[in-house]
C-alpha cells in the first residue's frame, strides 16, 4: 500500500495486514490519517453524550467493542474487534478476551462498593485497559475518553483534562502510565485532572 505512518514512543505499531484495513484509499500521510480519524472520534464521544445506558450496558465487553467501533469504523475496516497479532505493547492476543472481562468485572466491583473516589476508579480501569491493548490502535484514546465516560455518566464529574496544558505532555502521560504499572497511581491521577 505504500503508507508509512510514523509511530512515537508508546504508540502501536501497525502491521501490513493491519494497514491494508484503511478503509480510506487517499490517505498517504500521518497527519491525514490523524484528522480522519479525529473526526471520526468526535462523532462517537457525541454519540456517547447522547446515550442513557446502565452501569452493567456500559461495563461490558459488547459496549467495549461497540464504542472503539463508532470511534474508528470509518477510517478502519478492524475497528470494534480484537487484535489479532502481537504488539510492541500490550499482553498477548490471546489473554485479551479474558482480561477485559476480568478488568470490567474488577471495575464494577469497585463502583458498587465505593473501594476508590470515582477519578480512581476510572483511572484505574483506565490503566487496565491500555495495558491490555485489546484493539490494533487507538488504544490510549479509546481508553481515556471510556474514562472521561465513567466520571461523567456515572458520577456527575467533569471529564479528565489529560495533562492539556502540560509541558511535554506526552512525556508526563508515559511515564505516569508506567509509575502505575507499579500500582503508583498519583502521578496518572494528577496528570488526567491537571
Amino acid at each position: 500500500m505504500g503508507l508509512n505512518f510514523t509511530f512515537v514512543g508508546g504508540q502501536t505499531f501497525l502491521n501490513e495486514e493491519e494497514k491494508s484495513d484503511l478503509k480510506i484509499r487517499f490517505i498517504e500521510t500521518q497527519n491525514q490519517l490523524n484528522e480522519y480519524e479525529q473526526y471520526n472520534i468526535e462523532e462517537a464521544i457525541n454519540w456517547s453524550l447522547n446515550q442513557k445506558f446502565s452501569l452493567k450496558q456500559f461495563l461490558s465487553e459488547k459496549f467495549i467493542l461497540r464504542f472503539h467501533h463508532k470511534m474508528f469504523n470509518k477510517v478502519w475496516k478492524w475497528a470494534g474487534q480484537y487484535r489479532k497479532s502481537n504488539k510492541n505493547i500490550g499482553i498477548d492476543k490471546t489473554l485479551i478476551k479474558n482480561q477485559v472481562l476480568m478488568i470490567i468485572d474488577d471495575c464494577l466491583y469497585q463502583i458498587n462498593n465505593n473501594i476508590y473516589k470515582p477519578d480512581e476508579i476510572a483511572i484505574r480501569f483506565k490503566h487496565k485497559l491500555v495495558s491490555i491493548h485489546p484493539f490494533c490502535n487507538g488504544n490510549g484514546r479509546f481508553s481515556r475518553i471510556i474514562a472521561d465516560i465513567i466520571v461523567s455518566h456515572f458520577f456527575d464529574l467533569s471529564v479528565f483534562s489529560w495533562g492539556q496544558n502540560e509541558k511535554n505532555r506526552r512525556i508526563k502521560y508515559l511515564m505516569a502510565l508506567k509509575l502505575a504499572d507499579n500500582f503508583k497511581y498519583d502521578d496518572l491521577l494528577k496528570f488526567a485532572r491537571n
